[in-house]
């Protein structure tokens, strides 16, 4: 499955597993006749949409990501917030967990979009970059921030954890949150993370 959102503040989850053959449509049941691995050529990908739904937020979004164990997925909008949803609509079970959202990437009473949110690969905390420059962590479960990295000098276009995530990819790029004007220029950093600015606070 792939979660996207729409300038409409609305969220799509789309299950891209179904194959087959044939014409396209939403019906389970395709025609395999002389359809064996040598025929893969006529072998089509159906996508097919199994959720949408508004934001929970009320600003247009601007980043979207599943959550690592999928069961929900983490919405950035351009006001600033960042919301936890979880897909009880499609039976998927949410182990307890409910909804909410947080303020983040904020400058005294400017408020910031969320244009990235990335989710570190082993402790399922996460990363978000905001127009401020600036990236924080979070521990999604406990709903406490873990850690905000030095200040870039433009925004934060776009965020990704290694493998293991022991470095974060960091693009530095204006996006034109205040018109065509003089920026500093596009760049992309790798930056080592300690430990503890990604570990979950345990028993806070």
């Amino acid at each position: 499955r792939v979660v996207i959102s729409t300038a409409g503040r609305k969220t799509c989850v789309i299950d891209i597993r179904m194959m087959g053959t044939g014409n396209s449509n939403n019906d389970d049941t395709h025609n395999t006749e002389n359809h064996n691995a040598s025929s893969s050529t006529n072998t089509k990908a159906y996508a097919k949409l199994v959720l949408e739904r508004e934001s929970s937020l009320k600003y247009q979004t601007r980043t979207v990501k599943f959550l690592p164990d999928a069961t929900g997925f983490a919405v950035g909008s351009i006001e600033g917030r960042v919301a936890l949803e979880f897909l009880e609509d499609l039976k998927v079970p949410s182990n307890g967990r409910k909804k909410y959202a947080f303020k983040c990437h904020r400058i005294g009473d400017t408020v910031y979009p969320v244009n990235a949110i990335t989710f570190h690969p082993k402790y399922h905390t996460f990363a978000t970059g905001g127009c401020d420059g600036t990236i924080s962590t979070w521990d999604g479960l406990h709903k406490k921030k873990l850690a905000t990295l030095p200040k870039f000098s433009t925004s934060i276009a776009a965020l990704a954890f290694n493998h293991n995530g022991s470095e974060l990819a960091i693009a530095s790029s204006y996006t034109f949150e205040e018109g065509d004007r003089d920026h500093p220029r596009d760049e992309i950093f790798v930056r080592s993370m300690l430990d503890v600015e990604c570990r979950p606070k345990l028993g806070s």
